[in-house]
């Protein structure tokens, strides 16, 4: 990091990630061009989750190359400063780590409840209906974070 005095320490990351509802994950494409995509995801300890389709591109990918870089932007306000300064005041954390396809199924529910818990808290009384209509056809992933580090301004 160029800027240690913008440097945080890990329980700054934690909470930007906890308050984050998604992060942008980068894949290596095997291609010029990596392959990053918005996820929503949830914290379990030093490990992130999210869930997907059985199938497709971000399921190949991960098979190929399971190292994976995250990202997650918390406050994001750009500010002008008198007499003449542009700024952006920030929090943004960035986790590198190894991703796995979740095969135990009360670990993947317990993921899917945590994902739902952190998102529509208030939401929780349909979670079983939802979770057996779409556990079947449902990936889940989990993240083991190696490296977490964050900044601010």
């Amino acid at each position: 990091m160029r800027r240690n005095d913008r440097q945080k320490d890990r329980d700054f990351c934690l909470n930007v990630i906890d308050r984050c509802t998604h992060g942008v994950v980068a894949l290596d494409s095997g291609e010029k061009t990596p392959y990053c995509l918005p996820l929503s995801l949830v914290r379990a300890g030093d490990v992130l989750y999210f869930h997907c389709a059985l199938e497709g591109r971000k399921t190949e990918l991960l098979a190929k190359n399971p190292r994976v870089c995250v990202t997650f932007v918390g406050k994001d306000a750009p500010a002008f400063v008198p007499p003449g300064m542009y700024t952006t005041y920030f929090e943004s954390v960035i986790v590198t780590g190894t991703a796995e396809m979740v095969s135990d199924p009360q670990e993947k529910r317990d993921a899917l409840r945590l994902l739902c818990q952190k998102l529509l808290p208030d939401r929780l009384d349909g979670f079983e209906q939802a979770l057996a209509k779409s556990l079947p056809v449902t990936a889940v992933w989990r993240i083991r974070m190696d490296d977490i580090c964050g900044k601010a301004k």
